[in-house]
């Protein structure tokens, strides 16, 4: 039978899986809804994640992955279980060998529940990754010389700042502050102005397809719906891209103060490289309208955005799978 290595970009918005040799094969949200009573699954991924903010009382909705780690660990195993089943890993290949992308703040405990978890699953062996070293090398940054990359990785649960030098990281910090964070930024600031509730979907689809955080334009609106908190009846409103900005000011200002902390922090020598050669944004808050211009105009370096910033962790495991020697050196 053959052996495949697999790698799992465990993100708190989405879990993405990559097969050696066959590329990213899934790319689901990582919620999985139960039967609050029994604790039954009712369903995994995609489907869990279209029943967010419309299941009974009976039945909720849960992202066992808060801030890049384990929240609930037997619903993340379940969740891990189900994807592995899906891509049919296991009548494929043999045990698969697995690598894990997480932030770079973890600590041992949340390290070594991750390790249990995938273990669990069925793999022969896990390897654990810091997320931005990985996202680096999958947005096609070479980091095996002594020259510094530097990577921001915003995802949804954690934003990764990294600098990175001969294999390894030289200066970084995790923000918890990152794409749900902003979601709920736009809930918060809907409901203190208009006393109108809306739902996790509505504020991720406003951030994504009609956010401008650099120069919103004061003729582009949006009719929302949501629920009155005054009278309890469904109403809408109409926003402005302005407002949106608003909303999310103060925490795209913390990740903005986070990464001029890296940046203060970083020798001389490496700074000198990382004015030539810039920041690559990656993950999928690096798609925020207005966000790499408001970086570039802030820490005053080229900034650039990875080609495919959705899944540059999950190309990274795939090249690191390439190179499983250098990996289990790294491990050890």
């Amino acid at each position: 039978m053959l052996t495949k290595d697999i790698g799992i970009d465990l993100g708190t918005a989405n879990v993405l899986i990559y097969i050696k040799g066959k590329g990213v094969v899934l790319n689901e949200p990582s919620v999985v809804v139960i039967e609050k009573e029994t604790k039954k699954v009712i369903a995994v991924g995609k489907e869990a994640y279209d029943m967010i903010g419309k299941t009974p009382e009976k039945i909720e909705a849960i992202r066992p992955l808060k801030d890049g780690v384990i929240a609930d660990f037997e619903l993340t195993e379940i969740m891990l279980n189900y994807f592995i089943n899906k891509i049919k890993a296991r009548r494929l290949f043999a045990r698969p060998r697995i690598l894990i992308c997480c932030p770079t703040n973890i600590t041992p405990v949340e390290k070594n529940a991750i390790i249990e978890a995938a273990e669990r699953t069925g793999a022969r062996k896990v390897y654990i990754e810091e997320e931005p070293k990985v996202a680096a090398i999958g947005a096609g940054m070479d980091i095996s010389k002594p020259t510094a990359n530097m990577v921001l990785d915003i995802g949804g649960g954690t934003t990764d700042i990294a600098i990175l030098s001969l294999n390894g990281i030289v200066e970084s910090e995790s923000i918890r502050i990152a794409g749900n964070t902003l979601d709920k930024d736009i809930i918060k600031y809907i409901r203190e102005k208009y006393k109108l509730l809306i739902g996790e979907q509505t504020a991720e689809d406003i951030k994504i397809n009609f956010a401008n955080i650099y120069k919103p334009k004061k003729s582009e609106k949006r009719e929302i719906k949501g629920k009155n908190l005054l009278t309890g009846l469904p109403d809408s409103i109409t926003i402005t891209q302005d407002e949106i900005k608003e909303a999310l000011k103060d925490d795209v200002n913390r990740i903005i103060k986070a990464t001029k902390s890296v940046l203060e922090q970083t020798p001389p020598e490496l700074s000198a490289d990382i004015i030539e050669k810039g920041v690559i944004l990656t993950g999928g808050g690096a798609m925020l309208t207005g966000l790499l211009d408001v970086f570039e105009e802030e820490l005053t370096i080229p900034v650039l955005i990875a080609e495919t910033p959705l899944t540059c962790v999950a190309e990274g495991t795939g090249i690191l799978l390439n190179n499983i020697k250098l990996l289990e050196k790294d491990q050890s």
